[in-house]
């Protein structure tokens, strides 16, 4: 076992260069630089009377000395091959460089970011899993019955519509569109947050949270929710259960001791893309819309503003947490079941 996790992690490193390295190259043809977008943006200020500055200079005499210092501030006047040494040398000792568009530290940006990410994805992945896993395992012992068609046509229905067309909904019903305003529009906690009681705080953190949770995991239930079933399902007909049944053992005995663990391994497999999906995936129009300053909005704009450290710095942290959390889905499957033996692989 330890000998497959250190191959596993050391498997990381040639994963991680390669991702950083597609990405690298595909930057090297895509318009519209830094220092373009820096000239774009000082031209736009000039129009509009905006004061003086290095950016404005550049802008108006847009001269080859001006961008010639553009390009040395962020580092562009190194060849490529040169720039691709140095940010794969910073990268293996975890510096992931300074924001052009923040003028911060990546580490820095990241973790200001993260209170949100962590509180959507780790609410959401919780949530969907304690909701859908129950309600898999029930349509599955009521196959055929009325539970069973009703709550498919329920968890479909949330699965075919759009968290973002859900959320402007919600906006408009409950948070000051049209009708009533319940819920915040803006924010993770209320500006006073600090000054409330530790009730207080829980509530108002829960309060900001409702319609943002509410759009992301609405969607989450159906895909757990019917693997759960059909995997329960091939199971119960399998002819183990029917040999527990006929020596006497209780259904519910015969489901939660034998046919629990053995449909535990699909909902496993799934653990990794569910969790960082959860994070990562499909939460940037959510927290645009909410007004949630998070990592999926991060990495948006770093990608429309090309800040490359931020793209870059934001692409290596979710690879290194997709791999390192499938590392984890494959030990847990020993957990699971101990027929599993990784050394084993390949004799």
């Amino acid at each position: 076992m330890l000998g497959y996790i250190l191959k596993r992690l050391l498997l990381m490193v040639p994963t991680l260069i390669g991702a950083l390295t597609i990405t690298f190259v595909v930057i090297q043809f895509v318009p519209g630089g830094p220092v373009e977008q820096l000239m774009a943006e000082a031209r736009t200020s000039e129009k509009a009377g905006a004061g003086e500055g290095i950016a404005y200079k550049a802008g108006r005499d847009s001269d080859a000395k001006q961008i010639a210092e553009l390009k040395k501030l962020y580092g562009f006047d190194k060849p490529a091959h040169e720039r691709y040494v140095e940010m794969i040398g910073n990268f293996l000792r975890f510096d992931l460089g300074r924001s052009f568009l923040h003028n911060k530290d990546v580490w820095t940006l990241i973790k200001e970011k993260l209170p949100v990410s962590i509180s959507l994805g780790l609410w959401t992945f919780v949530l969907s899993y304690l909701v859908s896993v129950p309600l898999g395992v029930a349509k599955a012992v009521r196959e055929g019955s009325r539970f069973d068609a009703l709550t498919s046509l329920l968890v479909l229905l949330g699965y075919a519509i759009p968290g973002f067309v859900l959320g402007v909904l919600l906006i408009v019903l409950f948070a000051g569109g049209s009708f009533v305003e319940w819920f915040p529009l803006r924010g993770l906690v209320s500006d006073n947050w600090a000054e409330l009681s530790w009730p207080a705080r829980v509530a108002d953190y829960l309060w900001h949270l409702t319609l943002p949770l509410i759009c992301m995991t609405i969607g989450s239930f159906a895909v757990t929710t019917m693997l759960t079933k059909n995997t329960f399902v091939e199971e119960i007909r399998k002819q183990y259960v029917l040999v527990a049944r006929a020596k006497g053992l209780s259904p519910r005995r015969v489901l939660y001791k034998h046919v629990f663990r053995n449909a535990l391994i699909p909902l496993v497999t799934a653990f990794p893309a569910a969790f960082v999906g959860a994070f990562f995936a499909g939460s940037v129009l959510i927290e645009t819309l909410f007004s949630l300053d998070g990592l999926g909005l991060l990495a948006y704009e770093s990608i429309v503003r090309r800040d490359y450290p931020v793209v870059l710095g934001s692409l290596w942290l979710f690879t290194l947490i997709g791999l390192l959390v499938k590392l984890l889905s494959d030990l847990l499957y020993v957990v699971v079941d101990p027929r599993v033996q990784f050394g084993a692989v390949g004799r």
